[in-house]
């Protein structure tokens, strides 16, 4: 754990983040119950010491969502319906101070504990500061702690997301009108990609690591890797830890977005091949392969969602996100046009299981 919120950072932007986090820690005591409450985890970038810094006229600006983990005792799904709406309203009224998203979730370390191994309980467990609690907490997530036994569907579902964001600049790009937050929306999706498709080669080769600096170094010691996926995992980490707006055309923007989506194409079939056990050389082997494509979801999870989303169940129900997948693999590199609103409905539906 660091301890700092930034690797470089003012001093004047590491008090205020602490004085934030003073704040969020009083508004959480205000809400939980002292006997409810386990333990107040800040998470994310500045939660590791490695939080982005947006310098603007001269000052250091905080830019990443800052996320909390509340941990409470007993069921988690009980707390979520008793507590969520009061820490979203105290995310939201502590967001227009700071300027920036604050985000709560809730969980227990009961249930962290007994839950499977992810990339994101990977980054939050190596990863964190304590505003209540201490390490003991962490107590029996061992488990956690150990990157190369993050499963490849992890890999997957990082690589989903950060495609979704590349069909989201998509949209933009393609706009009549293409504006000064056009033009940011699409740089930072585009950094956020250019990190990931590292990220993922190296969660195959079960070199992730919670560091994003650490994480390129360990990628040049690859021998596979391409100079072109170097390069752009360098400018993903820059933009990660020194964020900028985007100032550039929409043909540069376009240009890049080609690019990088080409890249993502090569990464997403070599690792969708290795994942299901199938040959994928192209988009289409990908669409017209029957395989279930979320084979880590139970069918009884699946059954349950149809149910409670689509009505009674076909014989064979697979998971909604295998939809997405086609759709987005339809959409982003195939011919066929995707229009405004194919995305939107797209992104209503990966607001729900991305």
């Amino acid at each position: 754990m660091s301890a700092r919120f930034t690797i470089d950072g003012s001093e004047s932007l590491e008090q205020h983040l602490a004085v934030t986090c003073t704040h969020v820690r009083a508004g959480v005591e205000r809400i939980i119950p002292a006997g409810k409450l386990e333990g107040l985890v800040l998470a994310g970038g500045y939660g590791r010491g490695e939080g982005g810094v947006l310098r603007e006229n001269g000052q250091d600006l905080p830019y990443n969502d800052l996320e909390f983990f509340v941990f409470m005792r007993g069921s988690t799904l009980i707390n979520e319906r008793r507590f969520r709406t009061a820490l979203h309203r105290l995310g939201e009224s502590l967001s227009h101070g700071v300027g920036l998203d604050v985000e709560f979730k809730i969980l227990s370390t009961s249930r962290l504990r007994r839950s499977p191994v992810s990339m994101f309980y990977y980054d939050l467990v190596m990863g964190h500061r304590w505003l209540i609690g201490e390490e003991d907490l962490f107590t029996g997530c061992a488990h956690h702690r150990e990157a190369a036994s993050i499963p490849l569907h992890e890999a997957t579902r990082l690589l989903f997301n950060r495609c979704s964001g590349l069909l989201f600049a998509s949209e933009r790009l393609a706009q009549n009108d293409f504006s000064a937050a056009d033009a940011d929306f699409v740089g930072r999706n585009l950094a956020k990609a250019q990190l990931a498709l590292g990220d993922v080669v190296l969660a195959m080769a079960g070199r992730y690591h919670w560091s994003c600096l650490e994480r390129h170094r360990r990628l040049q010691e690859l021998h596979d890797v391409h100079t072109e996926l170097l390069s752009q995992h360098a400018a993903g980490v820059a933009f990660k830890l020194h964020p900028q707006r985007s100032t550039q055309t929409r043909d540069e923007l376009i240009n890049e977005h080609s690019a990088l989506s080409q890249l993502a194409q090569n990464i997403f079939l070599r690792l969708e091949s290795r994942r299901l056990e199938i040959k994928l050389s192209t988009p289409v082997d990908y669409l017209v392969s029957k395989t279930n494509k979320c084979p880590e979801v139970p069918l009884w999870k699946n059954v349950l969602i149809h149910l409670l989303t689509r009505g009674m169940p076909p014989s064979f129900p697979r998971y909604p996100r295998e939809h997405l997948f086609h759709e987005l693999v339809t959409m982003l590199w195939t011919e066929r046009r995707a229009t405004t609103t194919a995305i939107q409905q797209y992104a209503a539906l990966w607001n729900r299981f991305s």
